[in-house]
């Protein structure tokens, strides 16, 4: 059971130990501003996995938006499958016949529950009512993001006032701390509200004494849809949110369904919020969690947070320069990039927020990140806040592993269990395979593996969980856990080849297994007769995530020492696979298997790039396919390609893996300039984390890479990174990495690993054999030669 809890207190230690970083700001690890949020745009996230809030930092009516992860409607009483093997024949025959639209439209019809409404939903918001009208002066409001604490400072005439929220993952609880030194103290009213549902009134909110507030609630959405149809939920999960007062100073009263507070100097609010996802008796623990932190000062409860926030953010640091610009507002730095500037310094923040997000919304034993992390203020979010399996939660992960936050990531695989389970009974039933699962284009809360899309080339496609598979893989790739590769990556691993092994066909005339019905995430093709058309006879994508799903499969099963009839077979299929990389006429790669034309020729995807990035099937030592890449990427930008923030993300991790230096440095400050909002947000538009975490695993991606088997140093450094330093990055195989360059060359590398191994190291065309003793940390030279102290 999880619980959610929000203290507001004044106390004049945390304001004492919030100014005094633990670094300078030299290390990029704060944003900060002159204003309040005009917005929720504009507001400043905190969060523990769990439990987030926004904050505006007003001073008039302070608004937090609040946000819990299992806030969802409905539940898993959505069914599982849709159509049958029957269907599945006729949509290949049709295919095979060359009439691809009526499959476009068959595929639609019987195996998707078409468009669909269920969402996660705002938990709700607490507004602090100061009803001043007083002129503020010294207003600033920033984010520090290895305190993982937010700030609000400001003084009304000769006073001081002073807000700082945080979000404790060890004692579940958000906390708002306000002081001031007036003498006459503060007055405010407290409420807690959420948004109605359609009209619905979805939560109660009672006032049981003096010093508490109670908003209870099921989630609802009476806007929902199925299968393009409204399909109003009237039920959901459960929740209930306390708010507890203690002051220092003045009185706490009851106003009618809200607290009023007069002449206080301090004060702690808890809120405390339980949910029926992660609990039965989720009333039961709310008091429990109160009873608890009443024996817990705040000193403690701010300590524990900080000892816990910065054990994770503290493992990598960075510093680019540009701290020149260290005196101007974040939003006043953003706005001389958006005019042409380039700020190495706030690149280097960008890189950390996106760390300070992932650590805030997935923390073991939470839900996943979804589009949004955990910040939401709607009951009906942009694309439901859900979780898009053909990139956009893959993305959410991309840093985990290189930016040393390797534990984050085991909430999607919490979550990919759950899947693979439900994704085994459609597979058996939609499709007639028996072994194996399969999971398609989206989900949600509840796990669920079917197809839902109301146009086939939007989500008509099955390789949800074959992408999701290389996470399974890439996880023990970088921590070599063998009991995570034994007892949870290898049967991931196993659940979706032995699905793909069935799922194939051999092509008579190639003697080829091929993949059929294929799409292209989100893409479209001309057909023969010049119409669009979505569904093919094979696509580049699907084939190499088949493809590395085989080999990552067989590679786990050999360190496993396994061989059994399984590995044996898809030796064998894999051997004959049809290829996923394939060149065109033009020197590009084909997205299909054959070279069609498309409708959209700056598409957001870039599918067919997927062996380049993240996978790792094309690389500087297949030339051909490495130049081909090169020119997929140029005619897509030459076409308004990268146009979305996650897709701008991508692109700079496709510009690293490349090593194109020039064309990384312009895509990561188009992103900055495009797609990123006054509070470092990225911008589908609307918000969209996946571009944030993107953005940092790209920054990784330039200065480290691994994925080759030998560690590369400074692969694609970007001409304006003149000088710099990047501490705690982890190459595969569990070795973390620091690196120190001037004037763009290398100065030296600090290598530290985590075992005894052999290890290949690189750094321009000088490449050297390693003998690394564990928790022995090394240090190279600029010729790679080692420095003795």
């Amino acid at each position: 059971m999880k619980k959610i809890f929000i203290i507001i207190y004044c106390f004049s230690t945390l304001i004492n130990l919030s100014c005094t970083p633990k670094e300078d700001s030299k290390t990029n690890t704060k944003i900060w501003y002159k204003q309040p949020a005009k917005n929720w745009n504009e507001a400043l996230p905190v969060g523990n996995g769990r439990l987030g809030a926004m904050i505006y930092g007003k001073t008039d009516i302070e608004h937090i938006q609040l946000n819990e992860d299992s806030l969802w409607p409905g539940g898993p009483n959505w069914g599982t499958s849709q159509g049958n093997p029957e269907d599945l024949k006729a949509i290949r025959k049709l295919i095979k016949e060359g009439k691809v639209h009526a499959a476009d439209r068959l595929i639609v019809e019987k195996f998707s529950k078409g468009r669909v409404v269920r969402s996660h939903q705002t938990m709700g918001d607490l507004f602090i009512d100061f009803d001043r009208q007083a002129e503020i002066e010294n207003y600033t409001r920033d984010l520090s993001f290895d305190n993982a604490l937010a700030t609000v400072s400001y003084s009304v005439g000769e006073s001081s006032f002073s807000e700082h929220v945080f979000s404790s993952a060890v004692d579940d609880v958000l906390v708002i701390q306000l002081e001031t030194d007036a003498k006459e103290g503060m007055n405010f009213d407290l409420s807690l509200s959420r948004p109605e549902d359609k009209g619905h009134p979805t939560v109660m909110v009672s006032v049981p004494n003096q010093h508490e507030l109670v908003m209870s609630g099921e989630v609802t959405q009476y806007g929902a849809i199925l299968q393009g149809k409204p399909t109003p939920l009237e039920s959901g999960v459960k929740f209930e949110t306390r708010l507890k007062v203690s002051t220092k100073g003045g009185n706490s009263t009851v106003k009618g369904n809200s607290l009023s507070l007069t002449g206080v100097n301090e004060a702690i609010i808890y809120i405390v919020c339980n949910t029926s996802f992660y609990s039965q008796d989720f009333k039961a623990n709310n008091e429990a969690t109160l009873a608890k932190l009443e024996n817990k000062s705040l000193d403690n409860i701010l300590k524990d947070h900080k000892d816990d926030f910065s054990e994770h953010y503290n493992r990598v640091s960075i510093d680019l320069g540009n701290h020149e610009l260290d005196s101007l507002a974040t939003d006043e730095r953003l706005q001389l990039v958006k005019t042409g500037k380039k700020d190495a310094g706030l690149a280097a923040t960008l890189f950390q927020y996106g760390r300070y997000l992932l650590i805030s919304s997935s923390r073991p034993g939470t839900n996943p990140a979804n589009l949004q992390g955990i910040w939401n203020e709607f009951i009906e979010a942009p694309w439901n806040a859900d979780y898009h399996l053909n990139i956009n939660l893959q993305m959410n992960y991309w840093p985990a592993g290189p930016t040393n936050l390797a534990e984050m990531q085991l909430p999607l695989f919490d979550f990919g269990d759950r899947l693979i389970e439900k994704g085994k009974i459609l597979a058996k039933e939609q499709y007639g395979i028996n072994r194996g699962s399969v999971i398609h284009h989206t989900t949600d809360l509840w796990a669920a593996p079917w197809m839902r899309a109301n146009q086939p080339y939007w989500g008509a496609w099955i390789h949800g969980g074959g992408w999701l598979a290389q996470h399974y893989w890439e996880h023990y790739r970088f921590t070599q856990d063998m009991n995570f590769l034994r007892d949870r990556a290898y049967p991931a691993l196993k659940a979706f080849a032995a699905f793909y092994l069935d799922w194939l066909e051999l092509d008579e005339e190639t003697g080829r297994y091929v993949s059929y019905p294929e799409t292209s995430p989100e893409n479209s093709y001309f057909a023969e007769d010049g119409k669009p058309a979505a569904v093919s006879y094979g696509a580049a994508m699907g084939h190499q995530i088949i493809r590395e799903v085989f080999d990552n499969t067989l590679a786990a099963a050999k360190i496993l020492e396994i061989e059994d009839e399984l590995t044996d077979e898809i030796k064998v299929k894999r051997e004959s696979l049809t290829s996923g990389i394939k060149i065109g006429p033009d020197g590009r790669l084909l997205e299909w298997n054959k070279s069609f034309e498309e409708p959209e020729k700056g598409h957001r995807h870039m599918s067919h790039l997927y062996a380049l990035h993240p996978g790792d099937d094309i690389t500087i030592s297949t030339p051909e396919e490495f130049d081909a890449a090169k020119k997929t990427i140029s005619y897509r930008l030459e076409h308004g390609g990268a146009g979305t923030g996650w897709s701008r993300a991508w692109m700079i991790n496709f510009n690293a893996r490349l090593q194109d230096q020039e064309a990384a440095e312009e895509n990561l400050y188009k992103l900055l300039e495009v797609s990123t909002g006054n509070n470092l947000f990225n911008l589908h538009p609307p918000f969209q984390i996946d571009g944030n975490f993107g953005f940092t695993a790209g920054v990784a991606e330039l200065l480290v890479q691994s994925h080759e088997g030998f560690i590369r140093i400074l692969p694609t450094l970007p001409p304006s990174w003149k000088t710099g330093t990047i501490k705690g990055l982890v190459a595969r195989g569990n070795i973390e990495v620091d690196i120190k360059w001037e004037e763009g060359k290398l100065v030296k590398i600090g290598l530290l690993s985590k075992s005894d191994q052999n290890k290949e190291v690189l750094y321009n065309d000088r490449k050297v054999s390693l003998n690394l003793t564990k928790n022995k940390k090394v240090w190279l030279d600029t010729d790679l030669n080692l420095i003795t102290e």
